[in-house]
């Protein structure tokens, strides 16, 4: 879709296979990574949404030879650092590519210039620059660290930082930029996130060194690593197959298997809660894959109930709130969300513009500074009405979320600026149409 807008309707049972995309977290990783790393890095399942395609395209200007070789198969060919590039970085709208390549380049003594999309320009970069300042990096950019941002690095020293806030963006940062710190680094991390970063440092090659001390994680880097090029096989997205599995579960007559899809502990918090909820999600074909747990997961058309979401599990499913609340809305009694502060400074303010979007299609929603209850009458009979045009503000999961919305409401749902769809899941409307979803220019 280009500029047009796009629109769900009302559909008949959903059925069908798909696979989801792959992970975006990984394939940014493998990219960074593998640059970074001396030899070649063979990629395959690489999610070839817009933003890691901009991250390859950074990874080009530091001197890595990338190419695609075919459908998700990639080869980098990293020169074991990263070399100055000669012009300005263009990171799209990728918030978890700006932020590791910060932390990477941050190792080398050079300077990078940054910028991004209106919403990447519009994110504070902060949370990232003050443990790179405490380690010797300058940078001279907008207010609170805003794009577009020039980083000068090198000569880095080692640092021990506890974590102010769950964000394993920070961490993989501080990590990366720790590869070339004298001393190394450790990240204390008093809420545990995703730990992808540690697990592939280690399968380039890196020693990491994880305990936990009290219930808080401890991670470490020692001084001296070098990285080397390896194959990394990526397992599809939990965060891009909520949609179809919350789609399967909502829209009566309903049955959705998902295949392959990444069930690392921290990632999978959206499915136990769906769970609680009284959904019919079966997991099954568990299998390692490049050192990750993957499984297929089967939704059904379920009757929901409201649950308390822990706040201790929003890191295990920060970016599926949104979807979460759209399960909500079909579900018997209220759903309270709280703990989830951090996704007001996702690619959008996400509490607030689902609430908007909800509230836009007859759900009731109480919005909290750092929650949110979503009110679901489906118990009381009362159906979704749906009918609303959702203003995205440039977000992809708030577009994605709001379509599945319409598939199972009494009206159809338009959101405008689709097209961003693509930064995360290229494809989304014809895998839906596949399963039979009504999606449609608007």
């Amino acid at each position: 879709m280009t500029a047009a807008g796009l629109k769900s309707g009302p559909s008949g049972a959903l059925r069908g296979t798909v696979r989801a995309p792959g992970d975006k977290s990984i394939s940014h990783r493998s990219m960074i990574l593998g640059a970074l790393a001396s030899g070649t890095t063979t990629v395959e399942g690489l999610l070839e949404g817009d933003d890691v395609l901009a991250t390859a395209r950074a990874m080009r200007a530091f001197g890595a030879r990338v190419e695609q070789e075919g459908v998700g198969r990639w080869r980098i060919e990293g020169q074991g650092g990263f070399a100055e590039p000669t012009d300005v970085i263009d990171c799209g709208n990728a918030g978890t590519g700006v932020r590791l390549i910060m932390g990477a380049a941050a190792g080398f003594a050079m300077c990078s210039t940054f910028t991004g999309d209106a919403s990447l320009r519009g994110r504070p970069m902060g949370r990232v620059l003050d443990p790179l300042a405490r380690m010797g990096a300058t940078w001279l950019g907008r207010d609170k660290g805003r794009l577009p941002l020039t980083l000068k690095g090198g000569n880095l020293r080692g640092l021990a930082y506890r974590l102010p806030m769950a964000s394993a963006q920070v961490k993989s940062a501080v990590l990366l930029a720790g590869l070339h710190a004298e001393g190394g680094v450790e990240v204390i991390e008093p809420e545990a996130t995703r730990d992808h970063t540690e697990r592939m440092l280690r399968a380039f090659g890196a020693e990491v060194i994880v305990e936990d001390r009290d219930g808080v994680r401890h991670i470490r880097l020692p001084e001296g690593q070098k990285l080397t090029g390896t194959h990394v096989s990526v397992p599809g997205d939990p965060s891009s197959a909520a949609f179809p599995l919350v789609a399967g579960l909502i829209v009566p007559g309903s049955e959705v298997t998902v295949e392959g899809v990444m069930l690392n502990a921290l990632r999978t918090g959206l499915f136990t809660t769906l769970q609680e909820m009284g959904a019919d999600l079966v997991i099954s074909n568990v299998r390692m894959s490049s050192g990750e747990e993957v499984g297929d997961i089967t939704a059904r058309y379920s009757q929901l109930k409201g649950v308390v979401v822990p706040p201790e599990r929003a890191p295990a499913m920060i970016d599926e709130y949104p979807i979460l609340a759209v399960a909500a809305a079909f579900a018997d009694g209220p759903t309270v969300m709280r703990g989830i502060g951090e996704m007001r400074v996702k690619e959008s303010d996400r509490i607030a513009l689902t609430a908007a979007g909800l509230t836009a299609c007859g759900v009731t929603v109480e919005e909290e500074p750092e929650g949110m209850t979503v009110v679901g009458t489906r118990g009381g009979n009362h159906p979704v009405r749906g009918g609303g045009l959702v203003h995205t503000h440039g977000d992809h999961r708030i577009a994605m979320s709001h379509l599945i919305l319409g598939m199972a409401a009494q009206q159809g749902v338009a959101v405008d600026e689709p097209g961003m769809i693509a930064t995360s899941f290229p494809g989304f409307a014809d895998l839906m149409r596949g399963l039979g979803a009504d999606l449609a220019e608007a």
